[in-house]
């Protein structure tokens, strides 16, 4: 009970912020959605080099996860140091997707749609999806960024609500296709 009633004050203090500013209501929701409108080179400069170098290590690990994909005994006995490279993408992908967060916010559904979408053009060598899934990852936030922007004009929705309407769907299909494989 403590705790809802703290939750429920503090929510109440945050929308009369909201309310009052709407400057501060635009940043919130941002944060909640993400949006690629206003986000210039004075965002992305300070976050560029993690993000080259993260990318560098992230496209190189195809092979390893070829590997991974094999099973960890099958990956081991053909020497991939198993929990090392597991470390190692770890971190890879949260300072990847950390990375993309500062700049563009928690935009949903791209980091999963996007690779089930380039697997089922190139097959499963993850050499490939891996150099393909940047480029159809930003063709669907363009993508998405337009119809946000025509959708609600003269307003315009945040691209994060536009990619989660069509991820959601795809997320759900994903998991019933899944369900009835396993059968």
């Amino acid at each position: 009970l403590a705790g809802a009633a703290v939750s429920a004050a503090l929510f109440s203090l945050v929308s009369a912020v909201l309310i009052v500013s709407r400057e501060a209501l635009d940043a919130m929701r941002f944060w909640q959605v993400g949006a690629l409108a206003g986000r210039g080179l004075d965002v992305l400069v300070p976050v560029l080099p993690v993000l080259i170098v993260a990318a560098v290590v992230a496209l190189s690990a195809g092979r390893t996860l070829n590997l991974f994909a094999l099973g960890d005994e099958t990956a081991a006995a053909l020497g991939l140091r198993v929990n090392r490279a597991r470390l190692l993408l770890a971190v890879v992908l949260v300072v990847l997707a950390a990375a993309a967060t500062a700049v563009a916010g928690p935009i949903a559904f791209v980091g999963l749609v996007v690779p089930h979408v380039v697997r089922g053009i190139v097959g499963a060598d993850y050499r490939w999806i891996l150099l393909f899934a940047a480029p159809v990852a930003a063709i669907l936030l363009v993508a998405a960024d337009v119809v946000a922007r025509i959708v609600a004009r003269p307003g315009e929705l945040q691209v994060g609500i536009v990619v989660a309407a069509i991820g959601a769907p795809f997320f759900i299909a994903l998991v019933r296709r899944g369900r009835m494989v396993g059968l």
